[in-house]
């Protein structure tokens, strides 16, 4: 049964902060240290295994330019995730763990399973030819998605406040790929190098070359694009209730075939015959990359939505003001926000002002589950939590979001009433506050804008109509919050 969360009526003293939640009497492999310390050894150690097999494999020279060229499109790929994860940004901690585990820890397991895989298949048919076809197409897309969903698998389970819906899935799986891709390249793009170094090819016409073409050039997202499935049916599965234990098994690992799928028909797409690769690359690849990226952004879209329906209930409680729910449902908006705590407080107000609109956002999630029946039980504590931190910035971040409300809410054209109102033009006091001032055909007088004008008219000329501009935050006037108490 859905619920409506209990929030606190009134913003409290902001000293009663919550508990952080750590165990008092935690065993010591419990101990945040412990995990942190287990996790970075874990990766170097990987990294360092890893350099030492692809520098083996292509030698010194060869791993410096397939280093130096397998970078390019890393800085264009991360920032691209980041994008994506403007309305609820997760921790870089998160980020820098994704790709080091897919350019670290899943690169290594790839390569030790895949090489072990390739040789006993050979060893047990005697065909070394079909055992790397074999090896491609079915080992290969089975090992290498499973290693780089695990890094999507621990932080939905040690990191699940960080993970709450698609988006949060697409950004750590793509980060995760591409952190892998880094990886492979070095060693296709170094291996290249020393087949070039031995032939005399150079230009164009060298491997070197076509393997940055393809690798690089054409197929960027490739692996991305496969570990995105994976990283979809988590976010399904985040979104889920925590009775739908089924659906929460099923749903990743329906991804996760898919990504394996999908990863098969690309690696295999060499054996379909000589236009093979551009066949499936124009049939497949680029309308499942288009598919994807619409569901992404039309998730992001969804998720302002949710933004903009689920903060004016706290706008009503008096923790936000009523032009906050419109200024953080817009990214525009946001920026502008920054932008202008930036120019006027300097930079560590701007940095307050994102964390504000991230914890703003996940306090609008946060809700939005309770209400459909999907909030932990840890609701409450987490939900205070979120009000005190909102609570704590408040005199940076309010100014800056009623200046970008100010500056994005739409003009509403509005109608003066048919009969006289005195006190507009210089007779008598003015119009009653939330009132604003039309411009009349008749006097010409400009608009004053104001904010919050319930009727959402303009007295003026009570002759002709008139029409006057104010702002009044995006919400229709049902669903405006109203006055905090």
């Amino acid at each position: 049964m859905a619920i409506s969360p209990p929030f606190p009526p009134y913003p409290p003293h902001p000293g009663g902060a919550p508990e952080d939640g750590v165990l008092r009497h935690a065993h010591w492999w419990q101990r945040r240290w412990v995990r942190y310390g287990a996790l970075i050894t874990l990766l170097t150690l990987s990294g360092l295994v890893i350099l030492a097999l692809v520098r083996e494999q292509t030698g010194t020279e060869g791993f410096l330019v397939g280093l130096g060229l397998a970078v390019l499109p890393v800085p264009l790929l991360v920032a691209a995730f980041r994008w994506l994860d403007r309305v609820e940004p997760g921790p870089w901690r998160n980020l820098v763990f994704a790709f080091a585990w897919g350019a670290c820890a899943a690169a290594l397991i790839a390569i030790i399973a895949n090489s072990f895989a390739t040789r006993w298949i050979a060893t047990a048919t005697a065909d070394p030819s079909s055992a790397d076809t074999l090896g491609a197409t079915v080992i290969a897309p089975i090992v290498e998605e499973s290693a780089k969903a695990a890094a999507v698998l621990l932080v939905f389970l040690f990191r699940r406040r960080d993970f709450t819906g698609i988006v949060d899935g697409v950004v750590i799986a793509g980060v995760t790929a591409t952190g892998f891709a880094f990886t492979e390249n070095i060693l296709y793009l170094g291996t290249a190098f020393g087949t070039d170094q031995l032939t005399g090819d150079t230009g164009i016409a060298s491997v070197t070359a076509a393997t940055f073409f393809v690798r690089v050039i054409m197929s960027p997202f490739a692996h991305p694009l496969f570990t995105v499935l994976t990283g979809i049916g988590f976010g399904v599965a985040a979104l889920s209730g925590d009775r739908q234990h089924l659906r929460r098994v099923l749903v990743p690992l329906g991804g996760l075939l898919l990504a394996m799928g999908m990863h098969a028909l690309w690696n295999g797409s060499s054996s379909f015959g000589e236009f093979g690769f551009f066949a499936v690359y124009a049939a497949f690849m680029v309308p499942a990359f288009g598919l994807l990226t619409w569901l992404v952004v039309w998730t992001r879209q969804r998720e302002l939505r949710t933004v903009r329906e689920e903060l004016p209930a706290y706008a009503a409680a008096g923790w936000l003001t009523p032009a906050e729910p419109f200024a953080l449902g817009s990214m525009r908006a946001r920026r502008l926000a920054r932008e202008y705590a930036g120019r006027h407080l300097g930079k560590p107000a701007a940095r307050e002002v994102a964390r504000y609109e991230a914890y703003a956002t996940s306090l609008a999630f946060l809700r939005h589950r309770g209400r459909r029946g999907r909030a932990g039980v840890d609701f409450l504590v987490r939900e205070r939590e979120l009000l005190n931190e909102l609570w704590r910035r408040k005199d940076v971040a309010r100014p800056a979001l009623d200046h970008a409300a100010r500056m994005t809410a739409p003009p509403v054209r509005v109608a003066a009433p048919p009969w006289p109102v005195y006190g507009v033009y210089g007779y008598g006091q003015g119009p009653a506050p939330g009132q604003s001032q039309g411009h009349s055909a008749g006097f010409g007088h400009p608009a004053a804008p104001v904010y919050g004008n319930p009727a959402g008219q303009s007295y003026g000329n009570p002759v002709g109509p008139s029409y006057g501009y104010g702002y009044g935050y995006g919400y229709p006037a049902a669903h405006r919050p109203g006055p905090a108490p």
